[in-house]
């Protein structure tokens, strides 16, 4: 522990460290387009030198000269650290503060190697969402954490650490930006050229806030969209339903588990190997098959018997989607999970090409693999349509599916060749059952790293939401049932990878509740260590995405971010301990602005006021929009609010009659 204490305050080693190889055993990022000009390249090499003494730079231009030709960015391979980097008790971080000991937690867990999707290129998920840049990004960031005080503020720049500025104890420990370009400069050969210059990032966002707890975000809330999709399509319940999707990668492998949890047979498609087996190692799904008509004998065995099971065909999805209608396999639910808010660079693999075929033309023929996805785009969404005119629902997860389908040509548009064919799963699901209502994916890590920690915090969380659920109205008894199920069975699902953490949606009574027993558990000693607070982007409000969390805003604002915005302002001066604002996200850089924050429980009277005045904030604030928007859910729960809260005052929108419209428009 002392070693990686003296190790963590070094910072950037005073001694030039001996080159280091990418390992074998690990994914690894493809190869990123070639965009810069001979004079870029050298002010890339300048802008990467700038980390380290003159002493250094005649070795380093070479080497980072050649990691920019070999991969298409500067990663600074030799100064990835020899310790191993994962989610330690925080007592074991050097520190002066409790609240930066908790920050250093949660980075070292977005990069572990059992969760990172490229860990040595520090990619958390996504296919880009990055944590930092290079490794001397992560290596100042760690020295400044470990350096600071209650009184200062850590200031980040698309992952680079700016430096520590005096603040206040109130003030955020940490403030985020990544990939805040100017509006004409957020095109996806913007992103490829200004972060191969080293100078932006694209930080998904709960891997560029520090958020990410493995693979369970996504199964929560991929669990909640699958439970009510069935819902939707009868009363019969999930058993015996077949849900097809794809992307065990960037998506962590949440769609299996989700699957088995709701209670279908699921088949996931992925391309990469490495993801498929690192999932069906770590017991996210439950087999592998790589032959179709295997597929296809095991799929047709296990509806007919209602099994509950997750299949991962080793191959593309396309294909799947193809065969299942060749051998007239029904198919109830469908969707597609992979990465395609990066369509260009990684995100999505089109049929008929082999994964290194693929990451070949990605980096050597840019435009022809570009060509390659939209007509493979153009075959997936035909042999989806063929499925829905059987009656299969699908749905977009909003990962971009169908806006790079669209913009292929693909037949995925309705009649007024405005909307799509097929609803967001935020549109016909999770915008009016949960978000309106104020439901969204409320996250706690326990910082001491004990199991035992984050099974008390789970009976907290379940006797809290018991008791709430009482005096619940009937608009969010669903809600309420579903999350008490998922959080009864989280244990015996193993959910956790990495950190000691937990999901599950919660309004802002349920968060300021749970909140608040957990703090009270830190002060008494019932719970060991601090617990960290969070949520992932798809929320109430800190997300502005017309393509995913705000598709089911329809007043016209779906395309502005003021909510976003405001939502990491409003968080900052209310209590939280770091916050960040990310351009990108689910659906793609310059489609989406993402707003996050984290916030440090450690027991105090201080940690109580700041959970109630933030949680409360951070929720409502979506609430007031959505209701602005028109949303009956969101009326109905901010004028709930209202009367639990006399200090809040929220404009209610008065509704037009359609007949005083219709005729006033003749």
């Amino acid at each position: 522990m002392a070693e990686f204490k003296t190790l963590i305050l070094e910072g950037i080693p005073k001694q030039l460290p001996e080159p280091k190889k990418r390992s074998l055993n690990l994914s690894h990022a493809p190869k990123r387009k070639t965009i810069l000009s001979k004079k870029e390249k050298t002010l890339a090499l300048q802008n990467a030198l700038r980390y380290f003494p003159e002493e250094f730079h005649k070795t380093l231009a070479k080497e980072f000269l050649d990691e920019l030709e070999l991969y298409g960015r500067i990663y600074m391979y030799r100064f990835m650290p020899n310790y191993k980097i994962y989610a330690r008790p925080i007592d074991n971080y050097p520190g002066h503060s409790i609240q930066a000991k908790s920050i250093m937690h949660m980075i070292q867990n977005n990069l572990d190697h059992d969760i990172a999707q490229h860990p040595e290129e520090l990619i958390t998920y996504g296919g880009n969402g990055a944590v930092f840049q290079n490794w001397a990004q992560y290596l100042l960031t760690m020295q400044y954490l470990a350096q600071m005080n209650d009184e200062q503020t850590l200031v980040m720049y698309s992952g680079h650490p700016l430096g520590l500025f005096p603040s206040s104890m109130n003030a955020p420990r940490v403030v985020i930006t990544n990939g805040m370009m100017i509006p004409n400069y957020s095109k996806q050969d913007d992103w490829e050229k200004f972060n191969a210059l080293g100078v932006t990032q694209y930080g998904q966002m709960t891997a560029g806030s520090y958020m990410y707890i493995g693979p369970q975000g996504i199964v929560h809330g991929t669990t909640i969209t699958v439970l009510n999709a069935c819902r939707k399509i009868d009363k019969k319940g999930p058993n015996g339903k077949l849900f097809v999707t794809a992307g065990l990668g960037g998506m962590s492998g949440a769609q299996p588990k989700a699957g088995n949890i709701a209670g279908v047979v699921s088949v996931t498609a992925e391309i990469n190997p490495k993801a498929t087996y690192k999932r069906h190692e770590q017991e996210w799904v439950d087999e592998v098959i790589k032959d179709l008509d295997k597929l296809c004998l095991r799929v047709k065995n296990a509806v007919s018997n209602k099994e509950v099971v997750s299949i991962a065909y080793d191959g593309n999805i396309v294909d799947v989607w193809e065969k299942f209608d060749e051998e007239n396999i029904f198919i109830d639910l469908g969707s597609d999970q992979t990465s395609l808010h990066n369509p260009w660079a990684g995100g999505y693999y089109p049929a008929g090409l082999s994964l290194e075929e693929s990451n070949d033309l990605m980096a050597n023929k840019p435009e022809l693999f570009k060509q390659k996805v939209k007509e493979s785009l153009i075959r997936h969404s035909k042999a989806i349509n063929k499925h829905t005119a059987k009656g299969t629902y699908f749905f977009d997860y909003g990962n971009a599916f169908l806006l790079e389908a669209s913009r292929a040509g693909a037949d995925v548009m309705n009649e007024d060749g405005i909307n799509f064919k097929y609803p967001s799963y935020v549109q016909d699901i999770m915008g009016p059952m949960c978000f309106d209502y104020g439901f969204g994916p409320f996250r706690w890590v326990c910082t001491s790293g004990n199991p035992d920690d984050l099974k008390k915090s789970d009976d907290i969380a379940c006797d809290v939401l018991e008791k709430i659920m009482q005096e619940s109205p009937a608009e969010i008894q669903q809600q309420m049932a579903d999350n008490i199920q998922w959080i009864k069975g989280a244990q015996e699902n193993n959910l956790v990878v990495g950190s000691q953490a937990r999901i599950l949606y919660a309004d802002a009574e349920g968060r300021i509740k749970i909140a608040n027993a957990f703090n009270k558990a830190i002060s008494e000693g019932t719970i060991s260590a601090p617990i960290v607070l969070g949520r992932d982007h798809h929320d109430v409000s800190g997300t502005d995405s017309p393509y995913r969390e705000t598709s089911n805003i329809y007043d016209g604002s779906s395309f502005t971010a003021d909510m976003a915005i405001h939502n990491v302002i409003g968080d900052s001066f209310r209590g939280a301990t770091w916050v960040s604002i990310h351009n990108g996200g689910g659906v793609g850089w310059g489609e989406v602005i993402n707003g996050g924050f984290g916030l440090t429980l450690d027991g105090s009277r201080e940690a109580e006021t700041k959970l109630k005045n933030m949680l409360f904030w951070d929720v409502n604030n979506g609430i007031a929009r959505r209701n602005w928007a028109r949303n009956p859910e969101a009326i109905f729960a901010i004028k709930r609010e209202m009367d639990r809260n006399p200090n809040l005052k929220v404009t209610i929108p008065n509704i037009v009659d359609n007949e005083t419209l219709s005729s006033t428009l003749k």
